[in-house]
């Protein structure tokens, strides 16, 4: 029974990225946002509420392994979706078409990911209240960095597409009014929010009974199935050709997904929640940060005139996450 609620909140999940993806297009065409600021603020935020709710459960399930893991599982999937997508559609040649300002946010990423796996090595007690020092380091250095890309993007998105274009019009979403995909959104966010608690709940419950462990049971399993929004909305973007919007809802979800660890710890009452989890998920941060640097890479690297061999980088990230996923199972 517990796996068939897994599977059915996990549909229900799918479904639901599909209708909020569609809908925030809308919102990039029609708005002055753009696709880059919509994806990695809007989107992005919308698709990581399965996280948000997975974290607070196992939070209230007293169970910080799957709390922890279930953001840097999910950050490595997320990774993962873009890198995937980027192969399977290699002639479109995704990095080559999206905006250099994504850089910013990729670099923000690799900075929280570093500060996260310091946090891992070190699992220091000090604390303000109950609330970790790590994590009240990591929401200042998360806001100090959103404050900045805001400002250096800022006039940029104001402009971007802020009429729509020709090939806007021919795109089969471009019907919808932007009213209506406003209030879609928020009812697609609100359904995505409760499959989310459904997937904590049962992820818990299938540790219990398969043995697995909180620890890749937070990594793999759940942090996979919480991100199948991200995935979603990836595909559907790519397939509107909306590049920017695709790429950012990866980059701003990871950003996004990061804050839950604050926001975990401060529902976490025994004390700082990193000190608390299992040194395992220092590999997972450690992963996270080399994979972030690849997408980095691949940022910078889609500027170039003449890219000879364009998907060895998103090839290696795919190798590299299944290799981390090995070691996070056997340890």
């Amino acid at each position: 029974m517990v796996f068939f609620l897994f599977a059915v909140a996990a549909v229900i999940t799918v479904i639901s990225a599909v209708k909020l993806s569609t809908y925030a297009d809308v919102i990039s065409i029609k708005s002055k946002w753009g696709g880059l600021m919509v994806g990695t603020l809007l989107l992005a935020g919308a698709t990581s509420l399965p996280e948000v709710t997975t974290s607070l459960t196992a939070v209230f399930l007293d169970n910080p392994d799957i709390a922890v893991g279930n953001v840097l599982g999910s950050n490595m999937f997320n990774l993962l979706i873009i890198a995937a997508f980027d192969l399977y559609y290699r002639k479109e040649k995704l990095f080559s078409r999206t905006d250099v300002s994504h850089a910013y946010t990729a670099s923000l990423g690799i900075l929280l990911a570093l500060l996260v796996l310091a946090a891992m090595f070190i699992q220091t007690e000090a604390s303000i209240l109950w609330v970790g020092l790590d994590t009240l380091v990591i929401f200042g250095v998360y806001i100090a960095g959103i404050t900045i890309i805001n400002k250096k993007t800022g006039n940029d998105s104001s402009q971007e597409e802020a009429a729509p274009t020709a090939e806007d019009e021919s795109s089969p979403s471009y019907a919808i009014s932007l009213k209506h995909a406003g209030i879609g959104f928020v009812i697609a966010a609100v359904v995505i929010l409760g499959a989310g608690s459904v997937l904590t709940i049962a992820g818990d419950q299938i540790a219990v009974q398969t043995g697995l462990g909180s620890s890749f049971v937070g990594s793999f399993l759940i942090a996979a199935s919480t991100s199948l929004p991200e995935a979603v909305a990836v595909l559907v973007a790519l397939q509107l050709q909306n590049h920017n919007l695709a790429l950012g809802s990866i980059l701003g979800s990871n950003l996004f997904n990061v804050i839950l660890l604050f926001v975990s710890d401060v529902g976490f009452l025994n004390g700082p929640i990193i000190a608390a989890s299992n040194t395992v998920h220092q590999i997972t941060a450690g992963a996270v940060s080399l994979l972030a640097a690849i997408v980095l890479f691949s940022v910078l690297r889609g500027r170039k005139k003449a890219i000879h061999f364009y998907p060895w980088p998103s090839a290696l990230l795919v190798v590299v996450y299944f290799i981390t996923s090995y070691f996070i199972f056997i340890f």
